[in-house]
C-alpha cells in the first residue's frame, strides 16, 4: 500500500461510521421562511425518540429550529444500519 491509501481508507471509514448512540433514521419535511426554503432530509435519533412519529416529532424539531428549520413532517422512520 502506498503512504496515501491508509490515511485514506481511515477517512472513509470515519465517514460512514454513524454516531453509536442513533437507534434509528428518520426522513423529515421541513421549511425555513424569508425566501421560502424546503428541505427533505434525513437525521439520527437515539432509541427513545424511535417509537412513533409523534416521539420523534418531539426530538427532531428543537435540532431544526437552533439552524433556524421548522419541522413540517416525519415521512418515515427507518431502522439503523
Amino acid at each position: 500500500m502506498t503512504g496515501k491509501t491508509i490515511p485514506l481508507l481511515a477517512l472513509i471509514a470515519l465517514l460512514a461510521a454513524e454516531p453509536a448512540s442513533a437507534a434509528c433514521r428518520v426522513e423529515y419535511k421541513a421549511k425555513r421562511d424569508n425566501p421560502l426554503k424546503l428541505d427533505f432530509g434525513v437525521a439520527s435519533l437515539p432509541d427513545s425518540a424511535c417509537a412513533s412519529k409523534q416521539a420523534a416529532a418531539a426530538a427532531l424539531a428543537p435540532k431544526l429550529a437552533q439552524q433556524g428549520w421548522t419541522l413540517l413532517a416525519i415521512v418515515s422512520i427507518l431502522a439503523s444500519k
